[in-house]
């Protein structure tokens, strides 16, 4: 069987949430490209890290970013991350039968931090840290042993690189660079590096 590899990772610090995956996209020991990219602004608080099949975790995030931005616009104000969270449950359960191949971490800000986790078939278990993909047993193990609930935003993206690192040691599926995202109250930033 031909399994797409991946480790994406999410972490809630005092003021925010940086979620981050690696760059590397697989098809079973192919590897398919060094460069992609796995982490996806969904509004201007909320965003999300996806591992899986690409096309999947595209189509998936396109979609949610579509109807999020059309609910800003009937409501008038930013939605919260739990409403995107539920939306993409509801999108995933929609498609059980023909599931999409992702799991997904949703991140974001709306008053506190929040990430949610999702499986394909739309289940959604809300943490103060997660790991999805190939890699993420490798990097939960990093993440719980250093994890703590009032780090800086500094410290939550040492702690993001530093577990996907772990990951990509010991996971072929995983590597290539690290991207990052970081949402706060007041917006977004991206970082990309390269290992």
């Amino acid at each position: 069987m031909y399994y797409p590899g991946a480790t994406a990772v999410g972490v809630t610090f005092k003021d925010g949430v940086v979620l981050g995956a690696e760059k590397r996209f697989t098809y079973g020991t192919f590897v398919v490209s060094r460069s992609g990219k796995k982490v996806f602004n969904i509004t201007d608080r909320v965003g999300a890290a996806c591992a899986g099949m690409v096309a999947d975790m595209q189509v998936l995030i396109r979609q949610i970013t579509s109807y999020a931005k059309l609910r800003e616009l009937e409501l008038n104000r930013p939605i919260p991350p739990n409403s995107v969270a539920k939306l993409m449950s509801v999108v995933l359960f929609e498609m059980r039968y023909t599931p999409l191949l992702t799991q997904v971490i949703i991140g974001g800000v709306d008053g506190k931090p929040t990430i949610y986790v999702l499986d394909p078939l739309g289940s959604i278990i809300p943490d103060d840290y997660a790991t999805v993909g190939s890699g993420a047993e490798m990097a939960i193990g990093v993440v719980e042993s250093e994890y703590t609930a009032n780090m800086t935003e500094e410290q939550a993206k040492e702690l993001v690189v530093k577990a996907i690192r772990s990951a990509v040691q010991r996971d072929a599926a995983s590597g290539d660079g690290v991207d990052l995202l970081v949402l706060t109250q007041n917006g977004s930033k991206s970082e990309s590096m390269n290992f």
